[in-house]
């Protein structure tokens, strides 16, 4: 995947064979702490969200996210591969266990530049359908009522029920036509079959 400044993409990766990558309350806040390092010096971040096997970001690229090393390998494709192998390794040894715990390709879906065309199915641009599907995970996957139950997604701050700063919530909402109040309504958009989205 190459990364072209001003587009967002929705990057997720899940577990190897679907299993566990989070497995206490620390390795959340400790992945979340590894992405404010490594991710968000170089990129707008918008959205996330991590579940128990998976996770979901969702960026901007920048000029900084675009530019290449001597191998001409992207920063941001870089920081993402450093973000999971020191993840892995901290879990490796926090466990006792050996191997990838990750599937061996992250995905990056282009979403486009800030200025989005609908989504036909249901009249939002494709970045605003993402963005909700990426904050009402936890609901459908019934591990909350509703997403402010959820403590580790970009939910509650974009929301105005905390004051994270990972996500640029100013961004956010210029750009994906959102507001603290509509966060509140995200479900609405989606319907029951969101699933085939992907």
């Amino acid at each position: 995947m190459r990364f072209e400044i001003g587009h967002i993409y929705h990057v997720y990766n899940r577990g190897n064979n679907s299993g566990q990558i989070f497995f206490n309350r620390r390795n959340y806040i400790f992945f979340l702490q590894k992405i404010k390092k490594e991710i968000k010096p170089i990129s707008e971040i918008l959205a996330y969200c991590l579940m128990p096997n998976h996770f979901h970001l969702m960026i901007m690229a920048t000029e900084k996210s675009c530019e290449e090393n001597k191998q001409g390998m992207q920063i941001l494709a870089r920081k993402l591969g450093t973000l999971l192998s020191s993840y892995t390794q901290a879990i490796n040894k926090e466990l006792h266990r050996t191997g990838s715990l990750f599937q061996q390709k992250t995905k990056a879906k282009d979403l486009g530049q800030s200025k989005f065309t609908p989504y036909p199915r249901y009249k939002r641009s494709y970045a605003e359908t993402c963005f909700s599907y990426i904050h009402l995970n936890p609901v459908k996957a019934r591990l909350v009522r509703k997403p402010e139950d959820w403590e580790f997604s970009s939910f509650r701050d974009l929301a105005g029920l905390r004051n994270g700063t990972l996500c640029n919530k100013r961004l956010v909402f210029e750009i994906l036509n959102i507001n603290e109040e509509s966060m509140f309504q995200l479900e609405r958009y989606l319907g029951d079959d969101y699933k085939n989205i992907w």
